[in-house]
């Protein structure tokens, strides 16, 4: 697979660039080639009918599933069959009937001409009618999408407690229309593009005309115009395809699925890319400090928002070097440790038969599986299980003499450590290198961890998103982007928007 997204599991060629089959002037011919690409498809509906007093034969061909059969029925089959008499017949003025139809008949927004048999298809399983007529070799492709689709409802992996309670759901269409009806402004501008060469995706971007750097808008078209690929299911399929480097346990694309973070990012600057059929919606150019900051943040008042905050970040100090920090005392530093203490964990491990590495190990493993249990089993029981087995097997543990009490309390307190990142990557990110540094730590003590974390620093200073360092704006170093950073400064103090991305218009207001 090449460097973003150039890969040989499309098929071999551009489907924009084959060749493309053109229509027949028969209805009864461009149904028979609609029917021999799409199969034996129970879906696809055909209704036949006639116009200029049964002279034109004529059809309406659309999926079911794909479109809203109320618009069908009412706004195309009714407008031309029922009321075909007067407007029709007039074509003698120079105008043809698929012309006169367009024009006058149909009372339904987005028709467009179709040139070709895959114009056809793709407007078919994209939820359009398409209207055939006899004696035309162009066919109407009508917007008629609709269809089951979820509701808007509260998001499942980003809650708050104040704030808006609308979440993104699988509709790009609704998805867009969330967001503007947030920036109501001229400049909120919509570039789509479809991706996939079997799946067809349709894949939007999304930004702030005049505000966002127009250097990463074209890397970002670009890299997404270079994926030749047969599926696009997820934006975690563009996620993957675009993102800088791959080699890298940090995440450097943003997904949310809260309309309100999608608008404060483009906002200041950021571009979103939006991808039909999923409600995760991807924030671009993204730096480490973005997956510690709430949309609650800006709700609350700037004292509680900053402890909050500042908690996040002492939370995952723990979740990433706790385990490690204890193996390193345990194991090499006792002399750091207060006597009382010292005495207090020698008993309790006074029956343990395994060294404090492989104890970690064992309890951390174990957490990981009930965590990861607890989120694949059904809703009703994936909770409880999660809880009961945690406490009966800990103690178990504890009783057996297998695992000593502290360990079960510092690996507790990590767990918990790690749901406090309002990002849910970031917290994938920290269970795979607290298994690193647990490793170093067993083998160097506290050197082990001061030099694995010299190496991770430096590795993320190194990273970059669409061209920022993923460090900004503490490296490089941009004084008045502190304001939002490990702090939330007030808004009257906020009146710039990040340099980071280099925004053409840096003022949020006068």
């Amino acid at each position: 697979m090449m460097k973003n997204g150039a890969s040989d599991r499309g098929g071999g060629s551009n489907p924009e660039k084959a060749h493309r089959m053109a229509l027949s002037q028969s209805v009864e011919e461009n149904l028979a080639q609609i029917r021999e690409k799409l199969g034996p498809s129970p879906d696809l509906i055909i209704r036949r009918f006639e116009l200029q007093a049964g002279r034109t034969k004529a059809a309406a061909v659309y999926m079911d599933g794909l479109t809203d059969k109320l618009m069908v029925n009412e706004f195309i089959l009714h407008a031309l069959i029922a009321e075909s008499g007067g407007e029709v017949e007039q074509t003698a003025s120079g105008k043809s009937l698929i012309d006169a139809v367009q024009a006058n008949m149909l009372s339904i927004g987005g028709v467009e001409p179709v040139r070709d048999l895959d114009g056809a298809l793709l407007g078919l399983l994209s939820g359009d009618t398409v209207l055939l007529l006899e004696g035309y070799a162009d066919a109407l492709g009508c917007s008629t999408q609709g269809g089951a689709v979820r509701s808007i409802e509260e998001p499942t992996s980003q809650i708050v407690i104040r704030g808006p309670k609308d979440g993104f759901n699988e509709s790009i269409g609704t998805n867009v229309s969330l967001v503007r009806r947030r920036i109501k402004s001229s400049n909120l501008w919509l570039e789509k593009m479809q991706v996939g060469t079997v799946t067809r995706t349709d894949v939007a971007m999304m930004y702030l005309k005049g505000v966002a750097n127009e250097k990463i808008i074209k890397e970002v078209k670009k890299r997404i115009n270079d994926i030749h690929f047969d599926s696009i299911l997820e934006s975690g399929y563009i996620e993957n395809f675009i993102q800088d480097q791959a080699m890298t346990p940090f995440p450097t694309l943003l997904n949310t699925e809260r309309p309100d973070t999608v608008a404060a990012n483009i906002l200041e600057g950021r571009v979103a890319v939006f991808v039909d059929g999923t409600p995760f919606v991807l924030i671009a150019p993204t730096t480490f400090f973005m997956y510690f900051q709430a949309a609650e943040d800006y709700y609350q008042r700037m004292d509680v928002a900053t402890a909050i905050r500042l908690l996040r970040y002492f939370a995952f100090f723990i979740s990433m070097f706790g385990p490690s920090i204890y193996i390193a005392a345990i194991t090499y530093h006792q002399e750091l440790i207060p006597t009382q203490l010292i005495i207090s964990l020698a008993a309790q491990r006074e029956s343990v038969p395994f060294p404090a590495l492989v104890e970690a190990l064992i309890m951390e493993v174990t957490f990981e599986i009930l965590r990861e249990a607890g989120v694949r089993l059904p809703r009703a029981v994936g909770q409880a299980v999660s809880i009961v087995g945690a406490l009966v097997l800990g103690q178990a543990a504890v009783e057996a003499g297998i695992i000593s009490s502290a360990m079960v309390i510092v690996v507790a307190i990590t767990g918990i450590s790690s749901f406090a990142s309002p990002a849910f990557n970031v917290a994938l990110s920290v269970r795979l290198i607290r298994f690193a540094i647990m490793l170093c730590a067993a083998l160097l003590g506290f050197y082990g961890i001061v030099l694995f974390s010299i190496w991770m620093v430096a590795h993320m200073c190194g990273l970059r998103s669409f061209g920022v360092s993923y460090m900004s704006p503490l490296t490089p170093l941009y004084t008045d982007d502190q304001k939002d950073t490990l702090v939330r400064a007030s808004f009257y103090n906020m009146a710039s928007r990040p340099s980071f991305a280099r925004p053409r218009d840096d003022k949020r207001g006068g």
